[in-house]
């Protein structure tokens, strides 16, 4: 990779805002970074190789930076949120059991043998969408909390088994990998807290913020850091990495400068890199040319919406039970996941791309109709 060759991606990027700013609907971002790199990759123009190893390290920075950010965004210390936390497990094992079935029968129809990725995918969440989303339309509520907690659970659920179902043979090694990720979580956060409760993060606060040095964002870097190796070492996916040092942060309490740092340092470079990377590795030659595929797409797309609507039965309303339907990183990971290990082609990767698209756009009309009831006054 070269300086020009980055520069390259860098103006690409920027179709997405722009895209976003100029259609009526609002496109989400992420959608004109994906085409960027759609355009300028190996389907495309053919001017960035998405397999050059420096493009590609910096594409799993920007994916774990962005998971990072999901994780921090889990309202943990939310205290409204557990009491309601049981009513979410319900939901989430009843949207699970849909997705089950319905994994299963997009499964036999296409004749394809990964009904359990399927399963996975239709029954995540999207707590890096979903949960900006509501916070910005100003959704509140017990109803509104129960399915904040419905999606962390069914989000964090998902990152765990995904990468367990993408590489079964392998599958010991990952759990023991996840096991290790929990316990390295428990320890930063039991130890920040006693650092909290001594002072010294307040301390090292206040001389940050006085001498410009910020250091809270260089420990979340160090953090984040520590967590991608300890996952690349043991077969972990760098997903679940990055979302577990993000909860981390976010159980001892993220500082609003804190956010915003991680913020510009996502989205303003790596979190856009990271989708124009993976628009450059998706192959929609593939995806087009076989109806398939096309229906592999179309299935994991409106499917997903529908078997969350399952919580409708246990009393969930439509519009809130439809938010649930927004995924997006674990339907990214298992098609980044899947090209790295060859667990799946680029058609089947490009489908669960397209499907995770079809269920973005569907969050820009659900969340109006969701706060004709919950928002609050402005």
């Amino acid at each position: 990779m070269t300086l020009l060759t980055l520069l390259a991606i860098t103006v690409i990027a920027l179709l997405g805002p722009v895209l976003s700013w100029v259609t009526r609907w609002r496109a989400p971002v992420l959608v004109g970074q994906i085409l960027g790199g759609l355009l300028i990759g190996g389907a495309g123009l053919g001017w960035v190789d998405a397999g050059d190893s420096m493009f590609t390290l910096l594409a799993d920075l920007g994916f774990a930076l962005t998971m990072f950010v999901a994780g921090s965004q889990i309202p943990v210390r939310n205290p409204e949120l557990r009491p309601l936390l049981v009513k979410g497990l319900i939901r989430a094992a009843a949207v699970a059991v849909a997705a089950l079935a319905l994994g299963a029968l997009i499964s036999l129809t296409l004749h394809s043998p990964d009904w359990l990725i399927y399963t996975v995918v239709l029954g995540s969440s999207s707590a890096a969408l979903a949960l900006p989303a509501m916070a910005q339309a100003r959704l509140t509520g017990p109803a509104v909390t129960a399915t904040m907690a419905q999606i962390a659970v069914a989000d964090v659920a998902s990152i765990v088994l995904l990468p367990l179902v993408m590489d079964t043979g392998r599958a010991l090694l990952t759990i023991v990998g996840a096991l290790a990720l929990c316990a390295l979580t428990a320890g930063v956060v039991l130890a920040l807290r006693m650092m909290r409760r001594r002072g010294m993060l307040s301390e090292a606060h206040r001389v940050s913020r006085r001498e410009h040095l910020a250091l809270e964002l260089r420990i979340s870097l160090v953090l984040l850091l520590a967590f991608a190796v300890l996952a690349s070492q043991t077969a972990v996916s760098i997903m679940l990495a990055g979302f577990a040092a993000g909860v981390a942060v976010s159980a001892i309490g993220e500082p609003r400068r804190l956010a915003k740092q991680v913020f510009a340092l996502s989205e303003g470079f790596f979190s856009p890199l990271f989708y124009v990377w993976l628009g450059a590795s998706l192959s929609l030659g593939d995806l087009w040319s076989s109806p398939r595929h096309v229906l592999l797409g179309l299935a994991l797309g409106f499917g997903g919406l529908a078997v969350h609507a399952v919580g409708a039965l246990t009393g969930q309303p439509v519009s809130l039970a439809l938010l649930g339907g927004a995924q997006l990183g674990v339907p990214i990971a298992a098609a980044t996941i899947g090209m790295q290990t060859g667990a799946l082609n680029g058609g089947d990767a490009a489908a669960l791309v397209f499907g995770a698209l079809i269920s973005v756009v569907s969050l820009s009309a659900t969340v109006p109709l969701a706060a004709r009831r919950f928002a609050t006054q402005r």
